[in-house]
């Protein structure tokens, strides 16, 4: 596994703040209103990447036993976490960056619920599971536009979805398990290498989120992100998308601040991952898609739908003509917001390892509403964690409304002199007129 960068430090220190600027992944000076890099310092690079300054860095094999032996075989043991990721979470929270939350309990078969006198449509908590949608977060494509993405890959069944992806030429974003990449290194190397599609994180074993710690939070994102990392040739993953869609602003707040995370999550469920159990049939999931495909086309649809099993992969295959039929332009789900897809490679495809953002995005407060936006009826996924094991977790279902919240700022210090860090709101204020970063 990579060991801490934190000898870069020095240099970059003694140099103060440097004038950079430009996207979040992008390093075209075009992208400066919405995005931006950092250096060395910044503190999501520090827990990824720990080789020199170069592109040059020796990752073992994907698939091969050295490459294996850096991950856990299941849900990851917080007392085993890397110390970069624990001292980034500890300092965010003493910055007051990560909500004091509680955590939820949940009981197969049911959503999961807050102690009493914690109220989930609070815009403080905003649980997605409760029908709350956090400004800034991604749930809607853009009008016309057919988001094309899959949850709970790599898995078998993803060889049939990877031929028909690349015999009809579109890309996906694939929301990756940890522990299926670990199990399925051959498909995930196809996705990513043979089809260049694009790769997000979906958690290490598929938990429901907001029933976690904090250092579990950390925990199921860090190493995801790791195996990520370490297999693509040292790329950051920009997105994920939290399983069942259950995430809150605590949740939220941990993934972005620590990791620099950016949630994606769909306006449209299928319930095709329950295919194979009996919770819906083929010709339930066909209309579905017929209805939304013929219907209206704002906004832009994206559809949960799962690389889970063969009959969820053949869901889509079936649709895919009428997609095109009725006129929908498709799109990779990370392509939707704009930008690259990885926090350290640019739209030319070019890693740059020195260099890591997380975007501003700072959205006004509002007042939390239960009134239903259009097409905003969604569900969660049930899915297998581990293709090996064949056990799958049930689904909950969810709908979408809105209610405030304000985007956190990128990961915190993580060891780096307090003078010369900030938070991105601060540094969106310093940029305009002097083209600054936080180092």
């Amino acid at each position: 596994m990579l060991s801490a960068l934190l000898l870069l430090a020095a240099p970059f220190v003694s140099a103060g703040i440097v004038a950079r600027h430009d996207a979040h992944h992008d390093v075209s000076p075009g992208q400066l209103p919405t995005t931006w890099y950092h250096t060395d310092e910044h503190p999501v690079h520090k827990l990824f990447k720990r080789g020199p300054a170069t592109d040059g860095i020796n990752y073992a094999a994907v698939g091969s036993p050295t490459w294996a032996s850096a991950y856990p075989r299941s849900s990851p043991d917080i007392s085993q976490l890397p110390q970069a990721w624990t001292n980034a979470l500890s300092q965010a929270v003493q910055a007051g960056k990560i909500p004091d939350i509680p955590k939820t309990t949940n009981t197969p078969q049911t959503n999961p619920s807050y102690p009493s006198g914690t109220n989930p449509m609070d815009p403080s908590v905003c649980s997605s599971t409760y029908k709350c949608r956090i400004p800034g977060d991604t749930w809607d494509a853009p009008n016309g536009v057919f988001g094309t993405g899959f949850d709970d890959g790599p898995q078998p069944a993803s060889a049939t979805l990877n031929k028909f992806l690349k015999a009809n030429n579109e890309r996906a974003t694939h929301y990756m398990i940890g522990v299926n990449i670990l199990n399925n290194a051959g498909l995930f190397t196809e996705a990513f290498e043979e089809l260049e599609n694009d790769i997000a994180v979906h958690t290490w074993t598929h938990p429901y989120m907001t029933t976690l710690t904090n250092e579990e939070i950390v925990g199921q994102l860090g190493w995801t992100m790791e195996i990520i990392h370490n297999s693509t040739g040292g790329r950051l993953p920009r997105y994920w998308r939290p399983p069942y869609g259950d995430y809150d602003q605590r949740v939220r707040a941990v993934a972005r601040e620590v990791f620099g995370l950016e949630v994606i999550l769909w306006n449209q469920d299928t319930e095709d991952w329950s295919l194979t159990t009996g919770g819906t049939s083929m010709g339930a999931v066909n209309a579905s898609m017929h209805r939304w495909l013929t219907g209206p086309k704002s906004p832009g649809l994206i559809i949960l739908e799962h690389e889970l099993s063969d009959q969820s992969v053949q869901a889509f295959i079936s649709a895919y003509p009428e997609i095109k039929a009725n006129g929908w332009r498709t799109l990779s789900q990370a392509e939707i917001p704009g930008g690259s897809v990885y926090q350290n490679e640019d739209d030319d495809g070019n890693v740059t390892p020195n260099l890591v953002g997380a975007q501003v995005s700072i959205a006004p407060s509002s007042s939390s509403s239960t009134s239903s936006s259009s097409a905003s009826t969604t569900g969660s996924s049930g899915s297998s964690t581990t293709s090996t094991s064949g056990s799958t977790s049930a689904s909950s279902s969810t709908t979408s409304t809105t209610a405030t919240g304000s985007p956190t700022s990128a990961a915190a210090n993580n060891g780096a002199p307090s003078d010369i860090v900030h938070s991105l709101t601060t540094i969106l204020v310093a940029i305009i007129p002097a083209l600054f970063v936080l180092v």
